[in-house]
């Protein structure tokens, strides 16, 4: 009875530690999705990678354009986190068009590199009859560090590029919206990698780096507010990147699913450890009478 006693107390404190250890992950997920950041959404897109509209986890960005056009967004991921991107297309009237059109959705990384898809319908045809088109993509977990010839996702800048790849030429410059959606999902392991590496976070004005001029051309360009601003931000080391860093830094918080196996993995060693004295110690010594009684004598 005591040994089933104490089976059953070790295996509620290992209950409860693997609770306790996984309550932080809900947390953080729900933080990088809530897009609790206090800026309005974006109304527009951008053209190509370099100008391409920063938008945080959580907003619905909106932008009007024309059919056959190349839409841009960027939006940051911090290691230990699941990417994914859910883009709607409405499309135009049913009567101005010639035909059907295949919409496709692409994620590329800071060093932009297209990273596949785990899940999700990143192309997807629409009918000539159809108001609307989604597609969407699910990447897989991003990671701290990585190997040279890995095309693993790093911690960083991701890019979202949205376009028509199939269409009847009389439909090109058709107007339409888009609406796009990125989400972060905090799976831990964050510290899980045995690395760490800088973000893949690219620089918006070409050859600035911290602590720099910003030109190489020593010449006056004739715009000198211009010029003290660009020197203001290298002395201060507040150069242009890609995307802001998250508010959790890169690390994505300091939970990491290792912590879940350490504690469940120290309570099964106490539980073996308490089970195995329990079969080897062998029968108890008889009690030995109390001093003083007759059988001292």
């Amino acid at each position: 009875m005591r040994a089933l006693r104490t089976l059953g107390a070790a295996l509620t404190l290992c209950a409860a530690a693997w609770l306790t250890a996984a309550a932080p992950a809900a947390a953080d997920g729900k933080d990088g999705t809530d897009g609790g950041s206090g800026k309005e959404a974006p109304t527009e897109a951008g053209t190509n990678f370099r100008t391409a509209t920063e938008i945080q986890p959580g907003q619905r960005a909106t932008a009007a354009a024309s059919t056959g056009d190349y839409l841009y967004w960027v939006f940051p991921a911090a290691a230990g986190q699941v990417p994914g991107v859910e883009a709607e297309l409405k499309l135009p009237d049913t009567s101005s068009r010639h035909g059907g059109a295949t919409w496709q959705l692409d994620v590329y990384d800071g060093l932009r590199r297209h990273q596949p898809c785990a899940s999700g319908t990143p192309a997807r045809r629409a009918a000539q009859q159809d108001r609307t088109v989604t597609v969407s993509c699910t990447l897989r977990q991003v990671r701290s560090w990585s190997e040279r010839w890995a095309n693993d996702p790093l911690q960083g800048a991701y890019y979202v590029r949205l376009t028509v790849v199939d269409l009847p030429a009389q439909d090109l410059g058709l107007p339409i919206d888009a609406e796009v959606e990125a989400s972060v999902r905090d799976a831990g392991g964050a510290h899980a990698d045995g690395g760490d590496v800088t973000p893949l976070n690219p620089v918006l004005r070409a050859g600035t780096t911290p602590g720099t001029d910003s030109g190489t051309d020593s010449e006056p360009t004739g715009d000198a507010s211009s010029d003290s601003a660009d020197s203001a931000d290298d002395e201060g080391g507040d150069v242009p990147h890609a995307v802001a860093e998250p508010e959790d830094d890169w690390g994505s918080g300091w939970w990491s699913d290792r912590w879940v196996w350490t504690v469940a993995g120290a309570a099964l060693a106490a539980l073996a450890g308490v089970g195995g004295y329990t079969l080897t110690r062998g029968p108890r010594a008889p009690g030995r009478p109390p001093i003083g009684t007759g059988s001292d004598i």
